[in-house]
């Protein structure tokens, strides 16, 4: 355990390093940059890194002790807190970065810096679950209470994204790259590949939940390619996909009738590509359209206990599937919009920038 004196030393110095301005870092510039991944440049993004991640890393563990409600002292919240410490902690005295050992070295640290964030998203949302819990039973919930948690969360996730963004950039910028992928980014992407994997992975959920699984029927020209993270499209694509195979699986579970497929449609546009997963799975009350990018909220039955151990993927329940869905899809400038339409089914529309004519720095 540290002593006091040290323990106060990092709080000083997460203090000093979380009130310093990130820097953003353009699309445009990752993918020039990433294309030519010399010693030099691989050196170059190194020792960026080396100055940029403990000031992300700080303002985060800056905000988790400072959250609202008392939700910073929940023992989930306090866990995540800790990991940004040791993260901080692990860049900031890492050694300069000078040489091409340095760098592979700091390259190997910050691949396990990000493994260590891996549950992040349902350890945050534990503790958020733990909080409203303990202020639904006593009946004290601030009128507040969700506006001010999901600005947070919105915030807290949108720079979980782009440190993970960045770390991955670099590190991916190490592997043996198949041609036309620069790091993280696939600068041919088929989207109906995309779908289609995502899709396979989806109805296996279903399956594994239901004992059956609607069709999924892809419309759209399969050999349209454009520049994209397939790792962010995918995750996008399967939480909208599971969302449409469970509602129209629990409308048509004890129904005589023929189970309509899901519709999923790539539409090439000039600014856009916009993908639409399209369901008959009933649809979404008008009540409850303003509540479904809310963090916590689910159309679930039954939400899962997410303290349980182990918890894996479900069909639904934990109710930040569709709002971080949306932040991977404004993180490079698109969007995720709803469209209900109640005893009937749902439409998303999934925007996506075109990545390569993005000269905006990211988050």
């Amino acid at each position: 355990m540290a002593s006091e004196p040290v323990a106060r030393a990092v709080a000083e110095e997460v203090g000093r390093w979380g009130s310093m301005k990130q820097t953003g870092v353009s699309l445009r510039y990752m993918m020039e940059f990433g294309s030519r991944p010399t010693p030099r440049n691989l050196l170059l993004s190194a020792q960026f890194l080396h100055k940029e991640l403990p000031i992300r890393f700080a303002r985060r563990a800056l905000e988790l002790e400072s959250l609202p409600f008392g939700l910073s002292n929940k023992p989930a919240i306090l866990k995540v807190r800790d990991w940004y410490l040791d993260s901080f902690r692990d860049i900031r005295y890492f050694p300069e970065v000078r040489s091409r050992n340095d760098e592979l070295a700091f390259t190997q640290m910050i691949n396990m810096v990000k493994m260590r964030h891996n549950n992040v998203v349902p350890t945050m949302a534990l503790g958020v679950q733990q909080l409203k819990k303990e202020l639904g039973h006593s009946r004290k919930v601030p009128f507040e209470f969700d506006d001010q948690i999901h600005d947070f969360l919105d915030r807290f996730y949108m720079s979980r994204i782009g440190i993970r963004m960045l770390i991955g950039q670099h590190v991916a910028l190490h592997d043996p790259q198949p041609s036309g992928v620069i790091g993280l980014i696939n600068t041919r992407l088929s989207p109906i590949q995309v779908a289609q994997a995502a899709c396979e992975d989806a109805r296996a959920i279903c399956l594994r939940e239901y004992g059956s699984a609607p069709d999924i029927n892809i419309y759209g020209d399969p050999n349209f390619t454009f520049p994209y993270v397939t790792h962010h499209l995918h995750l996008m694509l399967f939480e909208l996909v599971k969302n449409s195979l469970r509602a129209v699986q629990e409308r048509y579970m004890n129904s005589d009738k023929d189970v309509p497929p899901v519709r999923i449609i790539v539409a090439d546009g000039e600014e856009d590509v916009t993908i639409k997963v399209s369901d008959e799975g009933g649809g979404i009350p008008r009540s409850g359209l303003p509540r479904i990018f809310t963090y916590l909220y689910s159309t679930a039955k039954n939400p899962p206990e997410l303290d349980r151990p182990n918890f894996g993927v479900t069909m639904a329940g934990y109710g930040f599937g569709l709002p971080i869905s949306r932040l991977y899809a404004r993180y490079f400038g698109g969007d995720l919009q709803i469209i209900s339409m109640e005893g009937y089914g749902t439409d998303a529309y999934l925007h996506l920038s075109r990545l390569g004519d993005s000269e905006e720095p990211l988050p």
